[in-house]
């Protein structure tokens, strides 16, 4: 078996200079920030065009969950159609990042592993005394957890964070600094959710930047990621009863955080605790270890150019594995 890395395949045509430059890495990397700048843009527009609407009165406001909900729809079905429609042309090698075909099983295999890591968090905070369930809950945030915290917390973030920023950054500086650059910012805009601290951020950061680009490192597509991080909000929040990021939710369960703020994540939530620091970063370690067998580990731009080499394919992450050498 030839496990030597594949050479990059030579362009049917010829490409202008217009082409090269658009396809540059940092150039596909601030178009597409600015795409999604747009899709911001016209959200909140369609927002003030909603509460317009809602007002009954001159005075009336209309209620904030109509907001919320309106966005999280316009900010989930937008930006995936912004992935389909321009993002998935941008680059060295277009690809698109959300096939729907089989590897979108990839979804639902996030979903239950990011439940199981997640009530593992829970269940090791509780034995350390940090978790406390006084009693049953209730379902009032349920459709705030599906829609915000679920849908345009995975699909949106995702696709800007893996699908924009980590693609586009790793196809010019290489996969190590993607990594530190797409967890850092993911940590620090939620810096000012409520209850946000520097800490959590840099828990966020480390765990979540690490777990969901290792996901993305893995698969080649973003399935996974956005199944990790549905499945690891909606189940922390309607199953157990934790803060999501800061943000207060009322679960299945009535369940507080108790003892030292180390151990529970405080009012933030588990996502600033060290057990969610070691046992969700250790888990994106595995994810990344696995993607670097796969030979997923992608070179800076101006190393693949001079070697010849291309990008990793996307393939499912239970599809049979062989050992390949990490581009060097």
């Amino acid at each position: 078996m030839d496990n030597t890395a594949a050479p990059a395949p030579a362009p049917l045509h010829p490409l202008t200079t217009f082409q090269r430059v658009v396809r540059f890495p940092l150039v596909a990397l601030v178009l597409g920030l600015l795409v999604f700048a747009v899709l911001m843009a016209a959200v909140f527009g369609v927002l003030g065009v909603v509460a317009a609407v809602a007002g009954v009165a001159e005075n009336d406001t209309p209620p904030a969950w109509l907001a919320d909900y309106v966005l999280s729809i316009l900010l989930t079905v937008g930006s995936v159609l912004l992935l389909k429609i321009a993002v998935r042309h941008l680059g060295e090698e277009p690809r698109d990042d959300l096939p729907f075909d089989a590897r979108s099983r990839d979804f639902g295999w996030g979903i239950l592993f990011a439940g199981l890591l997640m009530s593992a968090i829970v269940g090791v905070t509780a034995l350390l005394g940090g978790y406390r369930i006084d009693g049953w809950g209730g379902s009032t945030s349920l459709a705030f957890i599906i829609l915000s915290a679920g849908f345009q917390a995975a699909f949106f973030e995702e696709i800007l964070f893996r699908g924009v920023i980590f693609r586009f950054v790793e196809a010019f500086a290489g996969s190590w600094v993607a990594l530190l650059v797409s967890a850092l910012l993911f940590g620090l805009v939620h810096w000012s959710n409520p209850n946000g601290t520097l800490l959590a951020a840099l828990a966020i950061a480390i765990e979540a930047g690490v777990l969901l680009g290792g996901a993305y490192m893995l698969t080649r597509n973003l399935w996974l990621a956005i199944g990790l991080h549905w499945g690891w909000n909606v189940v922390q929040a309607y199953i157990w009863d934790v803060a999501v990021s800061g943000i207060a939710v009322d679960g299945m369960l009535d369940a507080r955080p108790a003892g030292d703020p180390l151990i529970s994540g405080g009012s933030f939530g588990l996502e600033s605790s060290v057990v969610a620091m070691v046992l969700a970063t250790g888990t994106g370690l595995w994810l990344v270890w696995m993607a670097a067998q796969r030979g997923h580990v992608v070179q800076p731009w101006w190393v693949r150019r001079r070697r010849g080499l291309s990008l990793p394919a996307s393939s499912a992450p239970l599809a049979p594995m062989q050992a390949k050498p990490v581009q060097a």
